[in-house]
């Protein structure tokens, strides 16, 4: 089986990054030459240049989330057949950018959903800064999400009108549940990230 393209690269919330995993990826990014880290931090350097040419809004955090998903494959599975170090992690990197634009289109949605969050949390408040610590809030707690509770909140809000309302019948029907069923679960997750995000700007 051809392992030059990942086949699955979303990350897994019980794998870490532990030594014995980052050494196997400071060996494989050597080619089995010790450079002393220096290959790691010059592939780490690129990717965040890469993330930066696309105008990520945190480069540093997706170059590292590149990384760790190599790691991780070289620790579950081995790569045996990529044509060099390089090549696999910017893969793994468009994999993990693509799926960035995808979860910042899905939160827009979301805070448009949850636009009155504002006023319930800090109804007084007139930060400037109110609007990103709510994005950022909610980037947070999306990502802490149950990964089908996280497919199902950012599937169910997919689309424009009509588009929107297709989507939520097929994934209705994928789950085997009714529209009315998948709009109380879409409910209850929306309720969950609602308190979440309340908790988050109440601690900062």
């Amino acid at each position: 089986m051809n392992q030059l393209y990942p086949r699955e690269t979303r990350p897994q919330r019980d794998w870490k990054l532990d030594t014995a995993a980052f050494d196997r990826l400071l060996h494989w990014l050597d080619g089995g030459l010790d450079s002393e880290g220096q290959k790691y931090v010059e592939m780490r350097r690129r990717l965040v240049a890469y993330f930066d040419r696309k105008n990520c809004l945190a480069p540093e955090d997706l170059a590292d989330e590149t990384l760790n998903r190599v790691a991780r494959r070289l620790h579950e599975e081995g790569i045996t057949e990529a044509e060099t170090p390089a090549r696999y992690c910017y893969i793994v990197a468009r994999f993990v950018f693509m799926e960035n634009i995808r979860l910042v289109r899905q939160e827009q949605k979301l805070r448009g959903e949850l636009g009155s969050l504002a006023q319930s949390v800090t109804p007084a408040s007139q930060d400037a800064d109110l609007h990103e610590r709510m994005l950022e809030s909610m980037r947070s707690c999306i990502q802490n999400l149950e990964p089908a509770k996280q497919d199902l909140i950012l599937s169910y809000y997919t689309g424009r009108e009509r588009q929107k309302i297709e989507n939520r019948k097929r994934l209705a029907e994928k789950l085997g549940i009714t529209t009315n069923a998948l709009s109380i679960r879409a409910c209850r997750i929306r309720d969950e990230l609602e308190t979440c995000v309340k908790q988050c700007l109440k601690a900062e």
